[in-house]
């Protein structure tokens, strides 16, 4: 697992391959349906919910009670509330960070107070508290519908259950975010199911006398799958994670797979993403909360140096953190290695803006987890590229071998940024289409104006952050 030179197994028919040092193996069999921003993904997952027959199970990082879901359904709260009244086995994971971390957004604790409005609501569902290794983030986030039942359906991506705006496919505006999810039924839904289990189990504050709702017998611990969900579609998909050394250690593999040991921790999600730059041929498109680091660059740079087109879509106002560390000399070699992909003709760095409420131009925050490879291979998660997530964290992806959904998810998402439908071309034919384009509308942004063409506008990779 040094990530350097990760060590990969090769998937049949896909020049993309697969990390060897896995906890799960490549599925076949999965129906597939990626879901772009928080009002299509909230939609379907409360549809989804609301139809559950069994069980409803939900991995949280980030969460505020306040958090509404479209449609008129409420809060999270209200729509699990309504799924415990029909008698479904309802469980939340939660993540408890250290209390120096308690600034970094908003977080669901298990303080008194979280627990008093827990209490006035008479919420019945289990919660379960966990953290994770000192310096780090529990930053999964996935649903779980009717764990192994026949009617089972998972959701794995990266938005938050906060209050941001949600940012409406087709209509982005002041204050947004951009963000993407990915629904999964048929084998490697048993693999969400399992990593459920598995940290479900063993979380860190399951002993604690508030780490825990209700009760200890109420949030009791579950079995692990014993048998593979069955086919539903034709999509391959690897789950893949990021797992600390240490955290958990109950090695009961999922079903067909080999035997991990997770007391040594995963880093599958960083091998991945380091063996399918490695093997693109043409085009990598990447949209990520955070910039890559070093290691992660340099192969971005190997691949621009064979030809390879390379977009990379960020936050358009770099994160305060991202800001700090331009400032220490000890970071400097990630903005150095961002400033070398600039300098190559087939790299370009973009942003997101909307239409503001004064008819200006506002940035959408850019959260996705997303990197699209000769619309051939495709991943979909929690993971940033920076070190935390790829080193630290708890994360999960959920990486695609499927040549109409990678392209299909290509194609909405530059419907989505450049206003074009870009169906009928190549990968390098919608590189140079939105290279002018983010060029184009930086122009325009410098002139005072805000009518562009889509939402997409470039930025200096050589002063990204200052």
């Amino acid at each position: 697992m040094d990530g350097d030179v990760p060590h990969v197994e090769w998937v049949a028919g896909s020049h993309v391959p697969a990390p060897a040092t896995v906890s799960y193996p490549v599925r076949d069999g999965n129906l597939v349906q990626p879901l772009i921003d928080a009002v299509p993904t909230f939609t379907r997952i409360a549809d989804a919910v609301d139809a559950a027959k069994a069980s409803v199970w939900v991995v949280a990082a980030f969460l505020w009670p306040a958090f509404r879901l479209p449609g008129g359904r409420g809060t999270v709260f209200d729509l699990l509330d309504r799924a415990a009244a029909r008698g479904l086995d309802v469980r939340m994971l939660v993540w408890r960070p250290e209390p120096g971390m308690y600034g970094l957004g908003k977080v669901f604790v298990g303080t008194e107070a979280d627990r008093e409005l827990l209490r006035s609501r008479g919420s019945r569902f289990a919660i379960r508290w966990d953290r994770a290794h000192p310096g780090f983030a529990q930053h999964q986030k996935s649903w779980l519908i009717d764990a192994g039942e026949p009617t089972e359906t998972a959701f794995v991506g990266g938005i938050n259950l906060t209050a941001s705006i949600p940012h409406v496919p087709g209509h982005p505006g002041g204050g947004q975010v951009h963000d993407v999810y990915v629904e999964i039924a048929g084998p490697a839904a048993s693999d969400v199911h399992h990593n459920f289990v598995q940290r479900w189990n063993e979380a860190s504050e399951r002993l604690a006398e508030d780490g825990v709702w209700p009760n200890a017998d109420a949030a009791s611990d579950l079995p692990f799958p014993r048998v593979l969900s069955p086919a539903r579609g034709t999509s391959r998909v690897q789950i893949q994670r990021t797992v600390h050394p240490g955290r958990y250690t109950d090695a009961t593999p999922a079903p067909g797979a080999s035997g991990y040991d997770i007391a040594q921790g995963e880093r599958s999600i960083l091998d991945q993403y380091l063996a399918a730059i490695d093997a693109a041929r043409t085009s990598i498109h990447i949209e990520n909360q955070a910039i890559p680091i070093p290691l992660v660059a340099e192969r971005l740079e190997r691949a621009l140096r064979r030809g390879v087109a390379v977009v990379a879509i960020v936050p358009g106002v770099a994160e305060e953190g991202v800001r700090t560390a331009r400032r220490h000399a000890a970071h400097r070699e990630s903005f150095d290695r961002l400033a070398a992909l600039g300098r190559h003709e087939r790299f370009v760095l973009a942003g997101l803006a909307g239409r503001g409420a004064s008819d200006g131009r506002s940035e959408v925050h850019v959260h996705a987890k997303v990197m699209v490879v000769d619309d051939a291979w495709a991943t979909i998660g929690s993971c940033n590229l920076h070190r935390h997530s790829l080193l630290g964290n708890t994360e999960m992806n959920a990486s695609i071998w499927d040549p109409v959904i990678a392209r299909s998810l290509r194609c909405a998402l530059m419907a989505e940024h450049l206003d074009i439908d870009t169906g009928g071309m190549d990968a390098l034919g919608v590189f140079e289409v939105f290279q002018r384009v983010a060029r184009d509308n930086r122009q325009l942004r410098e002139a005072g104006s805000s009518d562009w063409q889509g939402i997409v506008h470039s930025l200096d990779p050589g002063t990204y952050g200052r």
